[in-house]
C-alpha cells in the first residue's frame, strides 16, 4: 500500500510541477492545488498507515491504548485542507479579477 501511494504522490508531485510551467493562470492554479494535495498525501504517508481503533484514552488511563491510529498527521491534513481551500479561492478571485482586466489568462500576452 505505501508503495502504490508513493507512487501516487510522485505522480501528483511531477503533475504540480509540470502544471507551474505553463503560461496559463489557470494551469498555474491547478499546479498549486495538486502540490498541496501531494503534500497532504505525504504527510499522511509519514504518519504512517494504521488500521487500528481510534485514538480514544481509556476512563483511568494515562496514555491512549497500544495499536491505535495517530491522530496528529490526520488533525495537520485537516488544517492544511482548510488553508488550501481559502488559498484555492482567494488564488481563484485574483484570477478572475486579472481576465476581466487584461482579457486573457496567458502571461505572456498581457501588455502594459
Amino acid at each position: 500500500m505505501e508503495l502504490i501511494l508513493s507512487t501516487v504522490i510522485g505522480v501528483m508531485y511531477a503533475a504540480g510541477a509540470y502544471l507551474l510551467l505553463r503560461r496559463s493562470i489557470v494551469k498555474l492554479i491547478l499546479g498549486i492545488i495538486f502540490l498541496g494535495n501531494a503534500t497532504n498525501l505525504l504527510i499522511l504517508l509519514a504518519g504512517g498507515l494504521t488500521w487500528g481503533a481510534p485514538a480514544f484514552v481509556e476512563k483511568g488511563a494515562g496514555v491512549v491504548s497500544q495499536g491505535s491510529a495517530d491522530p496528529l498527521p490526520q488533525a495537520l491534513i485537516l488544517t492544511a485542507i482548510v488553508i488550501g481551500f481559502g488559498l484555492t479561492a482567494f488564488a481563484l478571485a485574483l484570477m478572475y479579477r486579472f481576465y476581466r482586466i487584461s482579457g486573457t489568462d496567458d502571461i505572456d500576452q498581457v501588455t502594459e
